[in-house]
């Protein structure tokens, strides 16, 4: 039998993509990158960032504070997201555990884009809300991944079992004189 007629018969035939990626390479690439945005954004928005909303008109400086809440809060959610993951992946929480956590912080759907706001803002603003708005969606499609319900197969009927069952209520049924 050749690699392509393997057939899946159970769970317990299925690679959970979940625990498989959150130890993977690839997590702590995104993991790296996840926290670095942070960082930045947390070192833009205390330094340069507040420099350039004071220079703004009073309406931009209005947008400025409105979308720098909303960067901050999708970082917010990014970074739990991700510790939470790690967490998984060293050991320190279960899956269980972390659908648990999942309650406390959710991963919101992305706010509808302002684009007349947009164009107000510094560049580098405008820079990390894109850079951030991207980072959510790939974590909202791998947290979907991660912890969508797999589809339980449809149960099959062992042909061996079926025989035995036969033969039992062969040998069980009276004997008829």
């Amino acid at each position: 039998m050749s690699g392509f007629d393997v057939m899946f018969r159970d769970e317990r035939d299925w690679v959970n993509f979940g625990d498989t990626y959150v130890t993977s390479e690839a997590f702590k690439v995104l993991f790296r990158e996840g926290m670095t945005l942070v960082e930045e954004a947390a070192a833009y928005l205390d330094g340069t960032g507040r420099e350039e909303s004071r220079l703004m008109s009073r309406d931009g400086t209005l947008s400025y504070a409105s979308e720098s809440m909303r960067l901050t809060t999708r970082l917010m959610q990014i970074a739990s997201w991700l510790l939470v993951q790690r967490a998984v992946s060293e050991g320190e929480l279960t899956p269980a555990e972390a659908m648990q956590e999942k309650t406390r912080v959710r991963l919101t759907t992305p706010e509808t884009f302002r684009g007349e706001v947009f164009g107000v803002l510094p560049p580098t603003l405008q820079d990390l809300i894109v850079r951030s708005r991207r980072l959510h969606t790939r974590i909202l499609h791998l947290d979907a991944v991660i912890t969508d319900e797999r589809p339980t197969p449809a149960p099959q009927e062992s042909p061996v079992v079926a025989q035995l069952s036969r033969l039992r209520s062969a040998f069980a049924a009276p004997v008829s004189a």
